[in-house]
């Protein structure tokens, strides 16, 4: 194992950075990656996520899709993923185009659509290094997320409920209170305006960005 000091610290990116590093992702990885910075599923829920898990919520206008164990992490039962207003809107776009997955890739017209077997595949290692976010992973987008309830005054135990983090008080079951208390928090994080605790060293990067000439940004 590694020692301590040489885990790799999270790499949250900021909103600049996402209108910059969107628009060179490949379509069906754009509304991937922007799935992503709006649930803050890992990366493997993404790729497996399947309309059988599908529960849609009228009240709340909004679908929840109930994650099996095994794609938790540690695998200690089953987890809901709560759609925002942007993360429905990509579900809204993608039904119907499969039977069996929400997120698919066809590779021509002759082919048949098939899931994504990761995000960190060619089109994402292109795009972060057109635009110089080579220090970027696919799982910092996960990590953005956390930042970003966090800048919206989100309460950590619902920023834990969120991303599946383990808690004493983790209920078995979650009520239609419930989703609603996670979909209002996970609906912050639509709007860069809700920050009312900016995190330090997301104002200096995006600082440094504001700087650099027009030509060093397209550079990079």
């Amino acid at each position: 194992m590694l020692p301590l000091d040489d885990v790799r610290q999270p790499r949250p990116i900021s909103w600049s950075e996402q209108r910059t590093l969107l628009p060179r992702l490949p379509a069906h990885l754009q509304r991937m990656v922007l799935f992503n910075l709006n649930t803050g599923v890992r990366d493997d829920v993404v790729c497996n996520l399947r309309w059988e898990w599908e529960v849609y919520i009228e009240d709340l206008k909004c679908s929840v899709f109930i994650v099996p164990a095994r794609y938790v992490k540690g695998r200690k039962g089953w987890r809901p993923l709560i759609c925002n207003r942007v993360a429905q809107s990509i579900i809204e776009e993608q039904r119907g185009k499969h039977s069996e997955f929400v997120f698919t890739y066809q590779k021509g017209k002759l082919h048949e659509p098939s899931s994504v077997e990761t995000m960190n595949n060619n089109g994402w290692q292109n795009a972060r290094k057109a635009v110089g976010l080579q220090d970027v992973r696919v799982h910092d987008l996960r990590h953005t997320v956390a930042v970003r309830l966090r800048e919206a005054g989100v309460r950590e135990e619902t920023i834990a409920d969120i991303l599946w983090h383990s808690r004493n008080s983790m209920t078995a079951h979650y009520s239609v209170a419930q989703v609603r208390e996670l979909l209002d928090a996970l609906n912050l994080v639509t709007d860069e305006s809700n920050k009312v605790n900016a995190n330090l060293e997301m104002l200096f990067r995006e600082k440094v960005n504001s700087l650099q000439s027009p030509s060093k940004r397209k550079m990079g």
